[in-house]
C-alpha cells in the first residue's frame, strides 16, 4: 500500500518538474504561458477579459503527450 503511494509520488513529482521545465524553456525562448499568439485579450475603460486560447491548445497538446507516454510505459 505505501509503496503504491509513493512511487505515484514520485511519477507526479517527475510530471510536475517535466511541466516546469517547459514552461521554463517556453519562456526562454519568447513564448510566455497567457501572451502567446491566439490568446485573446479585450480590454475596456473599467474591465479587461483574457481567454487564453492558444495556451489552453498548447496545454491540451502537452497533457495529451504526457499522458499517452505513461499510459506506454505503465504497460
Amino acid at each position: 500500500m505505501i509503496n503504491g503511494l509513493a512511487r505515484m509520488l514520485v511519477k507526479l513529482g517527475l510530471l510536475l518538474i517535466v511541466a516546469g521545465g517547459v514552461v521554463y524553456l517556453l519562456d526562454r525562448i519568447g513564448l510566455r504561458p497567457g501572451q502567446m499568439p491566439g490568446d485573446l485579450a479585450w480590454r475596456r475603460k473599467n474591465v479587461a477579459v483574457y481567454f487564453p486560447l492558444g495556451t489552453s491548445i498548447l496545454l491540451s497538446i502537452l497533457l495529451s503527450l504526457a499522458f499517452y507516454l505513461l499510459s506506454r510505459f505503465r504497460r
